[in-house]
């Protein structure tokens, strides 16, 4: 019979997965989608964070990371292309550590993650038949013993994530996946720049910047991309 916590659980599973299953059927945005997918994966699971990293050709780059104190070791895994991410994407496997402290490959990793207070994570392969295009990141605060109930949730939320990149069988075809996922990731890097714009203009934390891009993009259904190029480039500064 089931607890009390497992019935809860999988009520907000359904939940989450039920809200996302619906947005397939709209026109969205992939970063902003992401976005969000993170934040809820983040809340489901009880998280400290949650990312997503895509393929670029045979390297893996970070689009999103939530919250942003994740960020440094997302970057970090790009920059060397290793850590669980990479060990994810490249077998196809769930790459789980319950804790980083038993941990001795990565060095540099484990340094950035023990210095942002990261203490478990997992790894969540993100594939199309048999091709990588990325990777699901989920990262906790304290030793977890990952269950199966978690990663079976985190690899759902992956596979939604893959379904919403390429969007059935209109994006299946490889030319308009790799136009996708080229989209995802120069988006990531215009975002980043109008996040640290807004950031410095208003005084205010990389995240209330991107929550005031989302915002506006939403309120004006536009593109965050477009939001993004208006500050970077256009010297919109929003309010």
């Amino acid at each position: 019979m089931m607890g009390e916590t497992s019935v809860k659980f999988l009520e907000h599973f359904v939940r989450t997965t039920s809200d996302f299953s619906a947005r397939l059927l709209t026109d969205y945005d992939v970063n902003e989608v992401l976005e969000e997918l993170a934040e809820r994966q983040t809340e489901l699971l009880d998280l400290l964070g949650s990312g997503v990293s895509l393929a670029r050709g045979d390297r893996l780059e970070a689009v999103t990371a939530v919250p942003h104190l994740i960020v440094p070791l997302e970057k970090q895994q790009e920059l060397d292309q290793s850590g669980p991410c990479l060990e994810a994407f490249r077998t196809g496997r769930i790459e789980s550590i319950d804790d980083l402290a038993s941990e001795d490959r990565w060095p540099t990793y484990l340094r950035i993650a023990r210095d942002q207070g990261i203490r478990a994570v997992a790894a969540v392969p993100m594939r199309l038949n048999d091709q990588p295009i990325g990777a699901l990141n989920l990262y906790c605060g304290r030793p977890r013993a990952w269950s199966e109930q978690d990663l079976s949730a985190a690899l759902a939320l992956a596979n939604m994530a893959t379904a919403f990149i390429i969007n059935a069988s209109s994006l299946a075809k490889q030319t308009l996946l790799a136009e996708q996922l080229q989209q995802a990731l120069d988006t990531r890097v215009l975002l980043e720049q109008a996040k640290g714009v807004l950031a410095e203009a208003h005084a205010i934390s990389v995240e209330e910047a991107f929550r005031s891009i989302r915002r506006f993009a939403r309120a004006r259904r536009v593109s965050l991309h477009e939001v993004a190029n208006a500050v970077v480039h256009m010297g919109v500064r929003l309010t």
